[in-house]
């Protein structure tokens, strides 16, 4: 008999090995297919199968699943967004084409164009912050103008808060059109901006599977005109009347933008007048996210996702009800990343469920205001918020690092 396999397009440094330690499991067969299969280090420390393959060439894709359906019985097909999220909608075409579970294509590609994404939620009466569509600096002037400083712009295609920024004056708003239109910027897709009313207040991320709010966690940022995650907290400490409202408003997303199929992430900000989305992710969100939530809740999103990809039955049910938080550790400065200590001194704490560098030593750190600023996190769990938090500063406060500056390695050398 042919092994059940699980076919992985392209991987994730902080949770493709979680998918490959899931899927084997469950029985399944991992092989992960990657235009760069070196890139993930973990694929070689899984003994897990890899090949090259052009994952941007969808007829290329179906080809080697073609020619891995004639050994294997291929149970299901997923995969991992890349700054785009283009991955996961060729995901939804594969699994449309070899007739598995699998999300619907037209779905993540419209919820992937932010200001796609705005419309519809805006015409089903879903609360969203004002937005403008701007392609110079001309319309951003405009648009600014229109719905009033201080303002974000973020590029219509793209994730991670890759080009996003606080704008809160017309010097700070003409500086950051000129990086997104001058050619610094890489763009995914013909360059968009979209100009956004900055909704004040704290931020929540809703954890959805099909239909189902999982929990909500609190978000916490670096200092702006960036959004550099600094901390998420799982649940969030939200009355029962506040999360009910955040639930609602997140479950009122789905349909506009025919989401509802396996993992949604959706952000949300507790404005004045309550909840306004700030952003829809068709998707599981990456590290340390699942892991908060199994910590929490005793619930394995990814093994679930799995149990969905290959048409099993998931198991959604909590197990316990614990407090877990994660710290992410954020350089404060450029250079290369010279001395790390006191990480195995943090993972001895009780309490503490994971210490995770993956910048290794002697890499250059170059901060861009998004998510590859971050060099690790901590992630800590207890019966209450206090102890949790407590736990969490105490490792942290063991952890230390150095970043030399590029001219004194060079000169090292």
């Amino acid at each position: 008999m042919a092994k059940r396999a699980l076919i992985l397009i392209e991987g994730n440094w902080g949770i493709g090995s979680l998918y490959i330690q899931s899927a084997k499991r469950l029985g399944l067969y991992p092989i992960t297919l990657s235009a760069d299969p070196d890139q993930y280090e973990y694929l070689a420390a899984e003994s897990t199968e890899a090949i090259r393959v052009d994952t941007d060439n969808l007829d290329a894709l179906i080809r080697e699943c073609s020619r891995l359906r004639a050994i294997y019985d291929i149970a299901g097909i997923t995969g991992f967004s890349r700054a785009d999220e283009s991955a996961y909608a060729t995901v939804g075409k594969l699994c449309r084409y070899f007739d598995l579970p699998g999300p619907n294509p037209a779905s993540i590609e419209r919820c992937c164009d932010k200001f796609a994404q705005r419309q519809l939620l805006a015409e089903a009466g879903v609360p969203v912050p004002a937005y403008l569509l701007a392609a110079n600096s001309t319309e951003v002037e405009s648009a600014a103008a229109q719905i009033g400083l201080p303002v974000i712009l973020k590029p219509v295609v793209g994730s991670g808060s890759s080009g996003v920024r606080l704008c809160r004056n017309i010097d700070e708003l003409a500086e950051h059109t000129t990086y997104l239109l001058g050619g610094t910027h890489t763009w995914q897709s013909s360059p968009k901006i979209l100009v956004e009313e900055f909704a004040q207040g704290p931020q929540y991320t809703a954890e959805i599977m099909g239909s189902e709010v999982i929990g909500i966690a609190a978000a916490d940022f670096n200092r702006p005109p960036h959004f550099v995650f600094r901390g998420l907290t799982f649940p969030a400490p939200l009355t029962d009347d506040e999360y009910r409202r955040i639930a609602e408003v997140a479950l009122s997303c789905l349909r506009p933008l025919d989401l509802g199929w396996g993992p949604t992430c959706i952000e949300v900000r507790w404005t004045k007048p309550g909840p306004v989305v700030i952003e829809v992710n068709p998707r599981l969100p990456g590290a340390p996210d699942p892991q908060l939530v199994q910590l929490a809740y005793g619930v394995d999103l990814i093994t679930e996702h799995v149990k969905l990809v290959v048409g099993d039955e998931c198991d959604l049910r909590r197990k316990h009800s614990h407090v877990a938080a994660a710290r992410k550790l954020n350089p404060d400065r450029d250079g290369t990343l010279a001395r790390i200590t006191g990480d195995r001194q943090a993972a001895a704490v009780s309490g503490v469920a994971e210490v995770k560098f993956y910048r290794k030593l002697r890499t250059p750190i170059i901060r861009r205001g998004d998510f590859r600023d971050s060099i690790g996190y901590v992630t800590a769990v207890s019966p209450t918020l206090a102890e949790t938090e407590a736990i969490l500063q105490r490792a942290v406060d063991l952890i230390d690092w150095s970043i030399a500056p590029f001219s004194t390695l060079s000169e090292q050398e």
